[in-house]
């Protein structure tokens, strides 16, 4: 990808897009990449980085919605289970299958409760036994036939309930099994996808830290956030998919018309290796005492992911994980691990989102529907093109959605669909080898190749699947040096994603570009470090690394209530 300020230099080839799409999210980016497979040049403007505001804060799952059975949403269940099924073919390299188990304490609670829900005779959520979560697994199955790649469910033997998992609460009467997928690096993933775009079709652009700042005449006002210019574009179809932020920007769009009634979810990352080693590839699936569901996981052999929450919220800026958030999902969690030890002090990195769901008056938070919905506002006198409107929306059926959103657009258009994005392999999955003996080879062949030792190169395809390829011919014979206080990265490593990833923030390689944050490593070393580089290679003078490396670490303090000393 061209450096962000090259492409802003080329602002004139973009002043007049066949489509504007705001939103440099997970749904904008699938758009993008939709319409770029058609020949279709759109422009994509982003008003902080790609994938840091709702994307940036999923519990990291690529999943059928076995809850989402529960409020009868049967269509959006068989969607997500086919798209999950795609997106393990598609991108083998960062989306994995999960192994889940479901702990009950019932055989035969909410039996009735669950018809109702189902025939749509109930909307909140409610209590779950056993025969009511086989039958849900009996339908995940039969959903989840198409180009199925994982086992079926099973009901787990007690015997093997206390020997995998010893700490578990001793009134569990039954434990469900089925398998998912989860997203090792999301933010990487709507990268590739925003670079296999541009690369497809060279006239699409995807820029971040662009607002949009109102109309002028007909003509849509765009602001660098970074330099302050301002543009003007005039696109002949506008896609809004800035998720609980589409109210305001709608505004901006003269479109007066509330749409988005958001709910905050808080997820901790925790340095629990004890607890860790218990799950090893399993993830707890379980619902709390008021009926919402939370999770906890193996990130690696010493983090876990616990969430999450589901709070109504009207302000979807800079939203937080408050320690009432911690206290509930630590009591949650304690009711099906009473014997674990928690506290705050195992905490490396927090982080919240607002879910982009349908306003709804009265229900529930867990009973608002979490399937999508796309609003076209015809032209008028102030505004010369019709702007479409997604509401909702997710990162399982993100690519279903797009293509959904892009028939629309193409319609508009006059342009016929040529491709479908259904098979189409994403970024690092090209040339992956799902197989184990094959994957070894490649790393061992590459460790030969480039001099380097076969586990750095094994940690790098875990990064960057095939994309790591590129990385290593770019390496000079002198080879890496290594981060004095991080050494699983080095120099050349964070220079080559600052140079190829259409880096702007310190903060960009922090979070996105990389999983130091996630993990806990972002230490004030460690920012220092990185932060020198990441300014050498953008050009920065000393006062802007220092202002970059105390900005990061107040975002770092006061949104993911990190210890950076």
């Amino acid at each position: 990808m061209d450096a962000r300020e090259v492409v802003l230099g080329r602002q004139g080839a973009i002043e007049s897009p066949d489509v504007l799409i705001i939103g440099g999210g997970i749904n904008g980016i699938g758009v993008f990449h939709d319409l770029a497979q058609q020949g279709i040049a759109s422009l994509l403007v982003e008003r902080g980085d790609f994938c840091s505001g709702t994307s940036a804060a999923p519990s990291r799952l690529i999943h059928g919605g076995l809850r989402y059975l529960e409020t009868g949403e049967l269509s959006l269940v068989r969607e997500s289970l086919v798209e999950r099924n795609r997106l393990l073919l598609n991108a083998p390299h960062v989306v994995k299958p999960i192994r889940v188990w479901v702990p009950l304490r019932s055989w035969t609670g909410g039996v009735f409760d669950a018809v109702g829900r189902l025939l749509h005779l109930k909307r909140n959520p409610g209590q779950k036994g056993a025969l009511v979560v086989k039958l849900g697994l009996l339908i995940y199955d039969l959903f989840g036939m198409t180009l199925r790649t994982m086992p079926r469910h099973r009901f787990v033997p007690s015997g093997e309930q206390r020997k995998v998992l010893p700490a578990l609460a001793p009134d569990i009467r039954a434990i469900g099994e089925y398998y998912d997928a989860k997203v090792t690096m999301p933010e990487r993933l709507g990268l590739e996808l925003l670079d296999d775009a541009e690369e497809t079709c060279p006239g699409a652009v995807a820029l971040p830290y662009v607002e949009v700042t109102g109309m002028n005449g007909g003509a849509i006002r765009l602001r660098d956030v970074i330099g302050g210019s301002s543009y003007e574009v005039r696109p002949r179809v506008v896609v809004n998919c800035t998720g609980a932020w589409l109210d305001r920007v709608d505004e901006r769009l003269d479109i007066h018309e509330r749409m988005i009634g958001g709910t905050k979810g808080s997820h901790l990352v925790l340095r629990h290796p004890a607890l860790a080693g218990q799950l090893r590839d399993i993830m707890l699936y379980f619902e709390t005492e008021d009926h919402r569901i939370c999770l906890v996981y193996a990130l690696d052999a010493s983090h876990v992911l616990l969430g999450t929450t589901d709070m109504p919220t009207d302000e979807p800026d800079e939203p937080i994980c408050t320690q009432q958030e911690v206290d509930y999902l630590y009591a949650a969690l304690r009711e099906f691990l009473p014997g674990l030890a928690i506290s705050n002090d195992q905490i490396v990195f927090a982080y919240a989102g607002v879910r982009p769901l349908p306003l709804t008056r009265g229900a529930v938070a867990g009973a608002i529907s979490r399937d999508h919905e796309l609003r076209m506002f015809e032209p008028n006198s102030a505004r010369p093109f019709p702007v479409l409107s997604l509401v909702g929306g997710k990162w399982t059926t993100y690519r279903a959605c797009a293509a959904q959103i892009s028939d629309s657009v193409l319609a508009r258009l006059g342009v016929a669909r040529r491709v479908s994005t259904a098979d189409v392999t994403i970024g690092g999955g090209r040339g992956w080898r799902s197989d184990p003996a094959e994957h070894t080879r490649l790393i061992l062949k590459h460790s030969r190749s480039f001099g380097l030792a076969a586990e750095r190169v094994e940690m790098l395809f875990d990064r960057y699947g095939s994309r790591a390829l590129p990385f290593l011919e770019h390496l000079p014979a002198t080879g890496e040096t290594m981060l004095r206080h991080l050494p699983s990265y080095s120099v050349q490593e964070i220079s080559f994603l600052v140079q190829r990833e259409r880096v702007v923030r310190l903060e960009d390689v922090l979070l996105r570009r990389t999983s130091i944050a996630l993990l806990g490593d972002a230490t004030t070393p460690v920012i220092d470090e990185i932060g020198t580089i990441v300014g050498c290679n953008l050009g920065w003078t000393d006062e802007r690394i220092r202002d970059e490396i105390a900005a990061t670490k107040q975002l770092l303090s006061s949104r993911h209530v990190v210890r950076t000393t």
